[in-house]
């Protein structure tokens, strides 16, 4: 017999059953007994007049017939979901935008950058969320985020809707809260434990293959994937530290340190990032649109 209408619940129910990969996730994640879940599916099943998923180990996986539901069922809910984001924008109410900020990345820095989104627009409601680049990215395509800011690009071959467009550039230097006698730079940074960004950020690889370069002695103290953490251990414990050159030229945002060098060869790069839907968000066209030269640039 042909099926001439669709129980969209019954729908999203599967589709939610195949993005968590269990009944009992999709359960928790729809806040239903499994048992509801299991009765949904099966409903769907004698509709389709198929199975939509088969045994593989002690799990489920979708069958031939489950996979093309699928595909046609996340384009669906995903185009849903992106409606509702454009309605929100539209509405006189506070529009909410949500943002990740990569960790390694300066506080500063963002917190310019985001001043952009809301100024003069008392409407939008920030809201900031820190978790690594690669967390971050997972959840812009989850629907979860309006916008990320990162220390690297995306590959919009490899992530399809995703784009990025790089804010600016700035130095780095090494700072210590007293100076180191008699050596010049960077011999200077064996004198003094050091700390460096995580190894997982762009700026911490770079580092550490340029610490491998010049063939230095260093005592690496500790690797921090928290910008503002790194600069106030190193406070407190005399340890030479890294940072965005520019802060040398702010007496107030490196007060009692003293710069003992910086290094021409490696730039920490800012960039925003966004998934296609999101340019109809007005903080995000903000961002998008604003030249920032002037922030990144050095006295």
């Amino acid at each position: 017999m042909r099926t001439t209408h669709l129980n969209f619940n019954h729908l999203y129910y599967f589709w939610q059953v195949c993005k968590e990969g269990s009944v009992v996730g999709a359960a928790e994640a729809l806040f239903l007994t499994p048992q509801t879940v299991t009765g949904q599916i099966k409903a769907l099943e004698e509709s389709l007049d198929g199975k939509l998923f088969k045994r593989q180990g002690r799990g489920l996986v979708p069958s031939e017939l489950g996979q093309l539901i699928f595909r046609y069922a996340d384009k669906m809910f995903t185009l849903s979901q992106e409606m509702l984001d454009i309605v929100n924008y539209r509405k006189e109410a506070s529009i909410l935008f949500d943002v990740g900020v990569a960790d390694a990345l300066s506080k500063r820095l963002v917190s310019q950058v985001l001043e952009t989104a809301l100024h003069d627009n008392e409407q939008i409601l920030l809201r900031c969320f820190e978790s690594t680049h690669e967390m971050l990215l997972e959840q812009l395509s989850q629907h979860k985020l309006d916008m990320i800011l990162s220390d690297c690009p995306v590959d919009s071959s490899q992530q399809e809707g995703l784009f990025s467009i790089k804010l600016g550039e700035c130095g780095i230097s090494f700072f210590c809260r007293e100076p180191v006698p008699n050596l010049p730079f960077p011999q200077c940074l064996e004198q003094r434990k050091l700390l460096i960004p995580g190894r997982r950020s762009m700026l911490g690889r770079n580092l550490t293959n340029w610490l491998n370069s010049q063939a230095l002695e260093v005592q690496i103290l500790g690797e921090f994937d928290d910008a503002a953490l790194m600069k106030a251990f190193g406070r407190f414990h005399n340890a030479i530290f890294v940072a965005p050159t520019l802060y040398a030229d702010d007496d107030t945002e490196l007060e009692n340190v003293v710069e003992l060098g910086k290094i021409d060869s490696i730039k920490e790069e800012y960039y925003v990032i966004f998934a296609e839907r999101m340019i109809q968000h007005p903080a995000v066209q903000q961002v998008c649109n604003k030249d920032f030269s002037s922030l990144f640039k050095s006295k």
